[in-house]
């Protein structure tokens, strides 16, 4: 058992793609944590996707024993959709490691995790990254870092992950400078969240993050905070849910079976649970003869989601086991919401909230690889606050939720700030395209040749490509990172689509009302191509309340029912003609217009 003071609990933050990933394999292989025939680059990556994709997705821990010291790093993601993740990790953290790449210098999502590691008090420890590269600006790298983060030169380390060269560093000063941990780490307070802060003895574990699995059932990653988690009867305190254990361990970092788990070790609890609900991100673990006394930590807030899209099967019958595949997905990631919904076009699915749209994509790509779905999703939206006739706040989001329009005093949009970090020779085209997107620039730094500049923008025009097009007009060197603000009052409508006189819900968006009309024209003529022909004509409107708005129509397949005759009575031909036509209305009266993914798709791109 690891004394209290021989422990060190660190993350690694950083922008994306700037070797936080590279720089733990290295870590691994110096602390001999994996043996040379088990070792492959990206240890800490275990989902195929992440593997691809060259991005941290989830957060991992790993304890490796170094010089007598018991290290626990929790390995964290750097895209900007998965920042909650970061947070939780600094959660369970004295210190952590800020690494920046020597060619590319401080970027948004580096300061956004400085800023979040500095709230919670946490030691930094600066370290420049690709030193080795020939494009590494290694002076104007330190002359950033001393400016934004109010840093001395002697205070940041230069290595290389890729070569190894410094990192061992790196692991000296993780031992020196971040303090061990301490009992009262995070602050405790009342069950009622009233009345001031007080300490109360007792088994203290939080819950940063977990996973399902189908023998174990719920297992929650741990870090201990107080006392000692035994093979013994648990209780989860937020959700008041008891449990024995099945299995208890640290992460080495295949999961490793120990007895228990002390004050200030990360490791995990197989708590056996089938019903992923009852295990909540950020809820505290305690003994159950404590926990008539046992308070609740105060962990971290848990995320908002701001993105909403609706996954209906392409086979109807495989909506149950949608449902299960979301549970248990759901369970591994706390900022995963979702609900069931109807339509009349897709039959049963389910409306998901995301963190944005890159988050989306991960999910739906995780919902075919690992439980064979074929799904229909359809185009983003986002939360709107409404303001009712009798003042009465609501939040929304889905435009079908929208009140009718005599109900409504005012709609609100989200707007978010927004940090854009990029080289000065791209920031008129910046600045141009933040204010066709309705940006509003609030501030611009310089340090030295790299520009911040801090705007406010709707969170609609985030949803649909931003970064990508960002990525485009600064030739991939900008980067930027939001967090949401606050509602603003906006002119905004709901328009409807209409397909053969049918409201298709799952297709209807809001959006400002000067931009209305062109985006009804655009996704209807869209709409039109896409959509396949039928035996009878389909009619694709665009409507605001009962007004129509747009209109196209998708001509009918015709058949030559008087291909046969040859020659005769000119009535043999009319009748048949008459009988097709009748046929046709029928058809037009009663048919089901089938939806395909690229329909869905004609509003996303819009």
């Amino acid at each position: 058992m690891a004394k209290l003071s021989r422990i060190r609990n660190f993350s690694i933050i950083a922008h994306v793609d700037h070797g936080k990933t590279t720089l733990t394999d290295v870590f691994l292989r110096l602390t001999n944590a994996v043996s040379k025939s088990k070792f492959h680059e990206r240890m800490m990556d275990s989902n195929p996707i992440e593997q691809e994709k060259g991005v941290t997705i989830k957060l991992a821990p790993v304890r490796m024993d170094y010089q007598g010291y018991v290290l626990n790093l929790i390995d964290t993601p750097g895209h900007v959709d998965f920042a909650y993740e970061v947070s939780r990790s600094l959660a369970a953290c004295e210190g952590a490691v800020l690494l920046v790449d020597a060619s590319q210098g401080v970027q948004a999502q580096t300061l956004a995790n400085y800023q979040k590691a500095k709230d919670l008090g946490l030691t930094i420890i600066p370290v420049i990254n690709k030193i080795d590269l020939p494009s590494a600006n290694i002076e104007q790298c330190l002359l950033e870092m001393m400016e934004i983060f109010n840093l001395k030169e002697d205070e940041i380390l230069q290595v290389s992950a890729k070569t190894g060269l410094g990192v061992e560093k790196i692991l000296e000063a993780i031992i020196e400078r971040i303090p061990a941990p301490q009992l009262t780490l995070v602050q405790e307070r009342k069950p009622n969240n009233q009345g001031a802060s007080k300490e109360k003895k007792g088994t203290q574990a939080l819950i940063i993050t977990s996973k399902f699995d189908n023998h174990q059932g719920a297992i929650a990653y741990v870090r201990v905070v107080r006392g000692q988690i035994n093979k013994e009867s648990l209780h989860l305190i937020f959700t008041n849910t008891s449990f024995n254990p099945i299995e208890i361990g640290v992460f080495t970092p295949d999961p490793t079976k120990k007895d228990f788990l002390t004050a200030g070790e990360v490791g995990y609890i197989a708590t056996g649970l089938k019903d992923t609900s009852q295990l909540k991100i950020g809820d505290t673990i305690t003994s159950v003869k404590e926990k008539k006394y046992a308070s609740p930590l105060a962990g971290y807030q848990e995320p908002q989601a701001m993105v909403f899209m609706e996954l209906y099967p392409i086979d109807s019958k495989n909506y149950t086991e949608l449902k299960e595949a979301m549970a248990k997905l759901s369970l591994h990631d706390s900022a995963l919401q979702y609900q069931a919904t109807n339509s009349v076009a897709l039959g049963n699915g389910l409306r998901v909230g995301f963190l944005g749209i890159f988050h989306a994509e991960i999910v739906r790509e995780r919902l075919l690889r690992e439980f064979y779905l074929e799904l229909i999703s359809t185009a983003p939206s986002i939360t709107y606050q409404i303001v009712t006739a009798n003042q009465e706040n609501i939040l929304i989001n889905n435009p079908a939720e929208l009140p009718e329009a005599g109900r409504i005093k005012e709609i609100r949009e989200a707007i978010c700030q927004l940090n854009i970090f990029s080289p000065e020779e791209y920031l008129s085209e910046i600045m141009k395209f933040c204010q066709e997107r309705r940006g509003e620039l609030k501030n611009s730094l310089r340090t030295a040749n790299r520009n911040q500049l801090k705007y406010e923008i709707p969170f609609a025009e985030l949803v649909n490509d931003f970064h990508d097009q960002l990525k485009s007009i600064t030739s991939g060197f900008g980067s930027m990172d939001y967090r949401f603000s606050h509602y603003q009052a906006v002119d905004a409508v709901k328009v409807d689509i209409l397909i053969n006189f049918v409201n298709i819900e799952a297709l209807s968006f809001i959006t400002i009302k000067g931009n209305a009309d062109k985006k009804a024209r655009a996704i209807v003529k869209k709409l039109k191509e896409v959509i396949p022909r039928h035996m009878f004509e389909i009619p694709i409107q665009a409507a605001i309340g009962g007004k129509i708005i747009s209109r196209e129509t998708i001509k009918a397949f015709r058949k030559d029912v008087t291909a046969k005759l040859y020659g005769g009575d000119r009535t043999r031909r009319m009748k048949l003609l008459k009988k097709q036509s009748k046929g046709k209305k029928r058809m037009k009266q009663f048919g089901k217009v089938e939806l395909n993914q690229e329909a869905f798709l004609a509003v996303l791109e819009n």
